[in-house]
C-alpha cells in the first residue's frame, strides 16, 4: 500500500472514532450506564475481530512463540483500550463530542511526538524537530480556540 492510501486510511480512522464515540456514548445514555455501552462495543469488536482472524490468518503462532511474549503485553493493550473507550463514552455526553475528540487528539499528538522522539514501544525513531514543535503549538492553539 502506498503512503497516500495509508494516510487516507488514517484519516478515515479518525472519522470512525468520532462516529463510534457518538453512537456508543448515546448507547451509554440510553442504557444509563457507560460501562454497559463499553462492554457492548468491546464485545462486538472482539466478535468482528475473531471472524476476521478466522477468515484471514493462515498460520497461528506456536506455543513457544506465545510463551516468549511478556505477560504485560497480553494485558496492557486491552486494559488501556477498555479505559480509553469507557472514559470516552462517559465524557462525550458531558462536554460534547467535538471537545472530547479535540482534547483527545491533542493528548494523542503530544504523547505520540514524545514517544516517537524516544522510539518507545520499539517504534521507529521520529525526532522532534522545530517544525514538529511549531505544529504542536499550532494544534494546542487550535484546541484552545475550539474550546473558547
Amino acid at each position: 500500500m502506498n503512503n497516500s492510501t495509508l494516510l487516507l486510511l488514517s484519516f478515515s480512522v479518525g472519522i470512525m472514532v468520532v462516529i463510534q464515540g457518538g453512537i456508543n456514548s448515546r448507547l451509554g445514555i440510553l442504557l444509563n450506564n457507560s460501562l454497559l455501552a463499553t462492554s457492548t462495543a468491546l464485545t462486538m469488536g472482539a466478535s468482528f475481530t475473531l471472524i476476521a482472524v478466522l477468515i484471514t490468518v493462515k498460520q497461528f503462532p506456536s506455543m513457544h512463540q506465545l510463551r516468549e511474549i511478556p505477560i504485560y503485553m497480553w494485558v496492557t493493550g486491552g486494559l488501556l483500550s477498555f479505559l480509553a473507550v469507557t472514559l470516552f463514552y462517559y465524557i462525550i455526553p458531558k462536554i460534547g463530542i467535538s471537545t472530547a475528540v479535540t482534547f483527545g487528539l491533542a493528548g494523542q499528538l503530544i504523547f505520540a511526538a514524545i514517544a516517537g522522539h524516544f522510539g518507545w514501544f520499539n517504534m521507529p525513531l521520529e525526532p522532534i524537530t522545530m517544525k514538529k514543535v511549531a505544529g504542536l503549538f499550532v494544534m494546542i492553539a487550535g484546541v484552545i480556540l475550539i474550546k473558547a
